[in-house]
């Protein structure tokens, strides 16, 4: 069948990206699923920083590509071997497909599925394959998702089942800001009740690692940004103290209002710098976890013996240590209970048409979370 889909063919092109136009909307083949994948219609698509880095040259892909991996949509089609979805069922992609076979899968952690690791830096499906293609010529997929496309061919170890009574634009954000911010909090830290939190970075990831704090009981919550307007909206959304990242004396004023620092810091931005702040408003003993994606070549330094003194914990969170059909029903649970309001996340709707401008919305921080949205 043949969509409209947003091919990037450019990495490291210069911004503003409105203008140099590094993805370009195109009409696409795709091929029928095949063993053990589905075809779904999408109906919405967010923007994530995790694309923008693949935009700007910090975590290359081959190319060319249809970029997105963060959506929601209705199953059109499947594939042989596939037993748990079918037709008009609604569902959300996971940009890890998880074998359930790997030693990670079998130790309880598919994000760091082997499998699926090594399908999504070659740009194929878990199974090996590749169903787009442009004038005869193959396109890759990106993390086994690519959803900025009016279809998609996905495995069926990238999708969750949801119930129908949700709305997709909202269920979008549950495939990756929600289980990556909340799944920090919860799975990677295993935050306790009445720990006091810092997130470093209000971007979609660190509103909803900032909501995953509350709703697990933090009795302090402080949030870090440069942008007044994100602060703002932490604090709307129950945040007890907001600092600009820049405040020159910020250590001093949050290690005052936390008494020595956060039991918890989490970096939420994907930069050296953001992380050596997380770290120094770690107290004693505590935890600092980082779900960023920094460019390969950041390094982050840190004191020995501070590490070893102060029994510090440094903790990596990628997909927030999720088990996504496990994960992303509770999750959706807690939304629509009152508990986890990450619809407050959603800044604005854009066209497929728009994608470029609206990388360059969000390398700017003007914004949270972008929805392609599609009729």
């Amino acid at each position: 069948m043949k969509c409209r889909a947003a091919v990037l063919h450019t990495i490291g092109a210069p911004a503003p990206y409105g203008q140099s136009k590094p993805i370009r909307v195109e009409e696409i083949d795709l091929a029928p699923p095949g063993d053990g994948e589905v075809l779904v219609k999408v109906v919405a698509a967010g923007l994530c920083h995790s694309d923008l880095s693949v935009l700007n040259g910090s975590r290359p892909r081959p190319l060319p590509m249809v970029i997105g991996h963060e959506a929601a949509g209705i199953v059109e089609e499947v594939g042989s071997g596939v037993t748990e979805l079918t037709p008009g069922d609604h569902v959300v992609f996971v940009f890890v497909p998880s074998c359930g076979t790997c030693v990670p899968c079998g130790e309880g952690r598919p994000a760091l599925c082997e499998p699926g690791a090594k399908a999504n830096v070659a740009g194929t499906l878990l199974g090996g394959g590749q169903r787009i293609s442009l004038n005869g010529d193959n396109v890759t997929h990106h993390v086994g998702v690519s959803c900025f496309a009016e279809y998609a061919v996905v495995s069926q170890c990238s999708l969750v089942k949801v119930h129908k009574d949700l709305p997709l634009d909202q269920a979008a954000l549950f495939g990756c800001a929600v289980i990556t911010g909340v799944g920090a909090v919860v799975n990677t830290a295993r935050m306790e009740m009445g720990a006091s939190a810092i997130v470093v970075g209000l971007g979609g990831t660190g509103l909803a690692a900032l909501l995953g704090a509350i709703a697990s009981g933090a009795r302090k919550t402080i949030g870090i940004d440069l942008l007044d307007s994100k602060l703002e909206l932490a604090k709307k959304l129950g945040c007890d103290f907001v600092f600009k990242a820049d405040d020159l004396d910020i250590v001093d004023k949050v290690k005052k209002v936390t008494n020595g620092g956060g039991d918890y810091a989490f970096e939420c931005v994907g930069s050296e710098k953001a992380m050596q702040l997380a770290y120094n408003l770690t107290k004693r003993g505590g935890t600092t976890c980082s779900s960023g994606l920094s460019d390969p070549k950041s390094h982050f330094s840190i004191q020995h013996l501070n590490l070893v003194a102060e029994e510090r914990t440094i903790k990596g969170s990628y997909l927030g240590s999720c088990v996504p059909k496990r994960d992303i029903p509770r999750y959706i649970e807690l939304f629509e209970s009152g508990l986890l309001p990450v619809d407050s996340l959603m800044s604005e709707k854009i066209t497929l048409d728009q994608v470029n401008e609206g990388f360059d919305k969000l390398a700017s921080g003007d914004t949270i979370r972008q929805l392609i949205t599609f009729d």
